[in-house]
């Protein structure tokens, strides 16, 4: 357990532009389905809206997955999570830093940071968060082509050098989940995984889809982590 957060962690992390419609309803029907189906991290991460409407949203993802075993953190707005009941934050490199995130916040407030190389995750290991998320993995098509590419070797040097749970993050895909356990990650976060299902599947199909999803990510992380 790491503040409650069990392992192995699928995180779904939010962006709606990949969904068939931006509206936040169709974002709040993806991660309930989600949660329901067994990611129990949400990262909810729209830098493009305003308080008031992040707000509500945040709220209405915090109903949407209440008795699963999903946690949901926001990105960066310690303020927004913390007034619509979230679980977390999801620092960024430069967001403050975890120490002084929380001297401010509950006891049982996830603090998670996104790092990019292993000089970054050695040095926020070290401050007291709960969890990082590494990336970018593999190579990914929402980002740019001179983004540098760390792969499962790159993923397995900082999963070996820290001590607090290392998500992988960038074009993680089904069949990519076992190499990411086996380099040692505790799990992994993804956007375009879970937004595929959602343009794909009609909404009567979106929760027998996600299960299905999970349950082919359950049994690739076991294949992955299991001892040689």
């Amino acid at each position: 357990m790491t503040a409650g957060l069990a392992l192995p962690v699928f995180c779904l992390v939010t962006d709606r532009h990949q969904l068939r419609s931006p509206d936040d309803s169709e974002l709040v029907r993806l991660t309930a389905g989600a949660a329901a189906a067994g990611a129990n991290l949400i990262q909810i991460r729209e830098r493009d809206l305003d308080d008031r409407r992040l707000l509500s949203l945040t709220r209405a993802i915090v109903r949407a997955v209440a008795g699963t075993a999903a946690r949901v953190v926001v990105n960066d707005r310690i303020d927004i999570a913390l007034a619509a009941g979230a679980d977390g934050v999801q620092l960024r490199t430069d967001s403050p830093p975890a120490e002084l995130v929380r001297s401010v916040v509950p006891a049982d407030f996830l603090i998670g940071r996104s790092v990019h190389d292993e000089a970054e995750a050695v040095a926020a290991a070290r401050t007291g968060v709960d969890y990082l998320i590494l990336g970018t993995i593999f190579r990914s098509a929402s980002k740019p082509a001179a983004t540098q590419w760390l792969g499962p070797e790159g993923l397995g040097r900082v999963a070996r050098t820290i001590s607090v749970p290392l998500l992988a993050i960038g074009g993680v895909t089904v069949d990519k989940v076992g190499t990411v356990a086996a380099a040692g990650a505790a799990g992994f976060a993804a956007i375009g995984l879970f937004a595929e299902v959602q343009r794909d599947a009609t909404d009567e199909a979106l929760d027998t889809a996600l299960r299905s999803l999970m349950a082919d990510l359950r049994a690739a992380f076991r294949r992955g982590a299991a001892p040689r």
